[in-house]
């Protein structure tokens, strides 16, 4: 064997939206592309707001010793003193540019809050549906990934996590708005996520951290808000990018932030700055983060996403498709109306059309659609979704 026999083995059981990619490929290629509606890859199909355009050039163009240089491992002191500035205000909690360190997206963030928490054998508890590469990301460092149910509404499940508790139990990892339910985790339930850990970390002596992946916060619907994690729990830290809010996922740039209560924050931080050097990304890109100092709060415009979900669940459910109407992101997350949501996804390629089924989420019998296309899209797949529907 060529490759290590853990990696041939992850390639096996790899992304199926990676595979559902790649089958699109192919599809394009026999049938031509404007033939196929792929729904499969969450992709912001908007265009960056024109102000980071504006901005992008002003620090290409800037001129100073150091602007492409390397940087201390946490990133631009100024550009954290931004970004902890805004994130005061988001969370309500007040932040210094010490709590921030800029990471590559918000991937790069959870690998290093994990590399830097982990000891082998530790797991970290998510309520399924999940984003498929969380999995890989705790394998990445020695921990081991433990999924548990959420309501059928895609809601936290206490009782779920909590009987998921262990004495290995590290942390608890969430996402919300979640990929791929698009449901938006209230605060009472996250307030009371938050007193089940203390009360699970006394119990154990141990203490349990709570993880927000947030790459999705500002995509939401219906005036939909998302809570503040840190006014939640002290033991808390976030995770996030510019990915979705600004239209740029190929930038790879965001943050990690530590919550200012945290008993072991001083710890947690040096770690996770030594975390952001070893794993080899070194910093976050100079010319992405002097980027983003600027932006602070600017987004796209998320009511445009808002229309398309609205468009499509329109017509999913005049169809007669069962779903629970996401609040945020840009995922639909329906029920395969056959247990086999991978055979359904298959009938659904007959049609040209390209979703993922819930199996590689943890929630077999569900598939998502990521809605980020173009009108058009949505609208010509609909009689293929109703042709698929009724041959079940």
């Amino acid at each position: 064997m060529t490759i290590a026999e853990k990696i041939q083995s992850a390639l096996e059981r790899s992304s199926w939206i990676r595979k559902m990619f790649v089958q699109g490929a192919q599809l394009k290629a026999r049938h031509g592309a404007e033939y196929v509606f792929d729904f499969s890859l969450g992709n912001p199909n908007l265009q960056p707001p024109a102000r980071f355009k504006e901005i992008l050039v002003d620090a290409a163009n800037a001129s100073g010793i150091g602007h492409h240089g390397y940087m201390p491992n946490t990133g631009f002191l100024p550009v954290r003193r931004a970004v902890a500035g805004f994130l005061s205000d988001e969370q309500g909690v007040a932040l210094t540019a010490d709590e921030v360190i800029m990471t590559c997206g918000a991937a790069g963030a959870l690998n290093v809050i994990l590399k830097a928490i982990l000891d082998p054998g530790d797991e970290v508890i998510t309520p399924a549906p999940y984003f498929v590469e969380y999995g890989f990301y705790a394998d990445n460092h020695g921990g081991v990934l433990k999924t548990v149910h959420s309501k059928p509404d895609f809601t936290l499940d206490l009782q779920a996590i909590q009987a998921g508790v262990t004495p290995k139990t590290k942390a608890v990892l969430i996402n919300s708005p979640n990929n791929p339910s698009g449901q938006i985790y209230s605060k009472e339930s996250l307030m009371r996520l938050g007193d089940l850990l203390t009360k699970e970390g006394r119990r154990l002596n141990r203490t349990l951290y709570l993880i927000s992946d947030e790459p999705y916060r500002k995509i939401t619907f219906d005036g939909a808000k998302v809570p503040s994690i840190f006014s939640c729990y002290a033991e808390s830290m976030i995770a996030t990018s510019y990915s979705k809010d600004l239209s740029i996922p190929g930038e790879r740039i965001g943050f990690l932030a530590v919550n200012p209560q945290s008993t072991h924050k001083d710890d947690l931080l040096a770690g996770m700055a030594l975390a952001n050097r070893i794993l080899g990304y070194v910093n976050a890109p100079a010319l992405m983060q002097r980027t983003i100092q600027a932006l602070q709060g600017v987004s796209v415009d998320a009511t445009i996403y808002e229309k398309k979900r609205n468009l499509l669940c329109d017509g999913l459910a005049e169809c007669g498709y069962e779903f629970v109407k996401p609040k945020g992101a840009f995922y639909l997350f329906p029920k395969s109306p056959v247990p086999d949501d991978v055979a359904f996804v298959k009938a659904l390629q007959e049609e040209l059309i390209l979703t993922v089924p819930g199996s590689g989420f943890g929630a077999p019998g569900y598939f998502r659609i990521a809605f980020c296309v173009d009108d058009d899209t949505i609208r010509g797949a609909l009689p293929g979704f109703g042709r698929a529907l009724k041959r079940f």
